[in-house]
C-alpha cells in the first residue's frame, strides 16, 4: 500500500499543477477547433488509437483535443526543465511549419532548423554544423525521420507533433494533432511557446500574451508579393499631390485666348492657301516617259498566252 499511496500523491500533485490552467483550457480548445487541429487522417497507427475520439462517416479519425492540450502542457514542462534554451533544436522540413518554428525559437530561445535537415547533424562530428542538443522537437515524424533517427543514435529525447497515421518509432512525447494544416501547426507552436513563457515567469498567467497567432502562420511568398503590389501602386499615386486651381489645374483653364503664340485671325507669316506650291523634284505635268521595250522572249510569251486564251474561248 505504501507504493500506491506515493503514486496517488504524485497524481494529486500533477492535478494540482494543472488546476490553474483549466480556465484557459476551454479557450485553447475552441481555438484548436477553429484551426482544425482535431482532424486526423483516414489511416490510424495502432499506437495512436489511444488519442482518437471517434471516426466520421467519411472515415476521418477525430483526435481528442483534451489529450492534445494535456500533452502540450507536458511538453512545455519538459522544455522548461532545460536550463539553456539553446540546447533545444526545433526542426521542420514541412514548409507549413518553417515560419512557426522560427517564431517559436525567437520567443523561447531555441535553435531552429527549418528546411532540409543536413544528414549527420547529430552524429557526424567532422561536419561544421555538428550539434549536441538535449532535446529535439519535430513537426512531423514522417518528414523529419532523419532527425529522429539521428536523435535515437545520440540518445536525445524527441517531442513530435503526431497525426493519426504518424510513425511513433523513437518518439518519446507525442502531441496528437493535425500536423498537415498550416493553421494547426502555427497554433500548436503558439500554445507551446506561450506555456513555456508562463512557466519561466516571463509573462504572468493572469495577463494574455500580446503576440498574435497570425504571426506564426505560414505565408506563401507569391501571395505576399501580390498583396504588396497594389500597396505600392497606391503609395506611388499618393506621392503626387492634387493640383489646386492656383497651380494651373483644369479648373483654372481659360480656353479663350489661352494660346501661347497663335492667333487664327492674324496671318502674318506670309503663308497663304492661294500661293503656288513650292517646286519639288517630281513634275507631274511632264509627259510620261515611254515604257521600256519588251524583249523578244516576252513578246513570244504574250502571243502564246493570247493564242491559248482565244482557243479556250472558242472551244467553250
Amino acid at each position: 500500500f505504501g507504493s500506491s499511496r506515493v503514486q496517488l500523491k504524485k497524481v494529486a500533485e500533477t492535478c494540482s499543477d494543472f488546476s490553474p490552467n483549466m480556465a484557459s483550457k476551454e479557450e485553447d480548445v475552441q481555438m484548436m477547433l477553429v484551426c482544425k487541429t482535431h482532424l486526423g487522417t483516414r489511416n490510424v497507427d495502432y499506437r495512436m488509437k489511444r488519442y482518437v475520439f471517434r471516426r466520421t462517416v467519411d472515415g476521418i479519425h477525430i483526435i481528442s483535443l483534451g489529450k492534445t492540450w494535456e500533452k502540450l502542457m507536458v511538453a512545455a514542462r519538459i522544455i522548461t526543465a532545460i536550463e539553456n534554451p539553446a540546447d533545444i533544436i526545433v526542426a521542420s522540413q514541412r514548409p507549413y511549419g518553417s515560419r512557426a518554428v522560427l517564431k517559436f525559437s525567437q520567443y523561447t530561445g531555441a535553435n531552429p532548423l527549418a528546411g532540409r535537415w543536413m544528414p549527420g547533424t547529430l552524429t557526424n562530428q567532422i561536419t561544421q554544423k555538428y550539434l549536441e542538443p538535449r532535446l529535439l522537437i519535430v513537426t512531423d515524424p514522417r518528414t523529419d525521420n532523419q532527425a529522429i533517427k539521428e536523435a535515437a543514435y545520440a540518445s536525445i529525447p524527441v517531442i513530435a507533433l503526431c497525426d493519426t497515421d504518424s510513425p511513433m518509432e523513437n518518439v518519446d512525447v507525442a502531441i496528437p494533432a493535425n500536423n498537415k494544416g498550416k493553421e494547426s501547426i502555427a497554433l500548436l507552436y503558439w500554445l507551446l511557446a506561450r506555456e513555456v513563457l508562463y512557466l519561466r515567469g516571463t509573462i504572468p498567467r493572469n495577463q494574455p500574451w500580446e503576440v498574435m497567432v497570425d504571426s506564426f502562420f505560414w505565408r506563401d511568398p507569391e501571395e505576399v508579393m501580390q498583396q504588396e503590389e497594389p500597396e505600392q501602386h497606391v503609395s506611388v499615386s499618393q506621392n503626387y499631390p492634387a493640383q489646386t486651381p492656383a497651380e494651373g489645374g483644369w479648373t483654372n483653364t481659360n480656353w479663350e485666348g489661352a494660346g501661347t503664340g497663335g492667333n487664327w485671325d492674324d496671318m502674318t507669316h506670309g503663308d497663304t492657301w492661294d500661293a503656288a506650291p513650292a517646286a519639288r523634284g517630281d513634275d507631274w505635268s511632264a509627259p510620261a516617259t515611254a515604257a521600256p521595250a519588251l524583249q523578244d522572249g516576252e513578246r513570244r510569251g504574250q502571243r502564246f498566252e493570247r493564242a491559248t486564251w482565244q482557243r479556250a474561248v472558242a472551244g467553250g
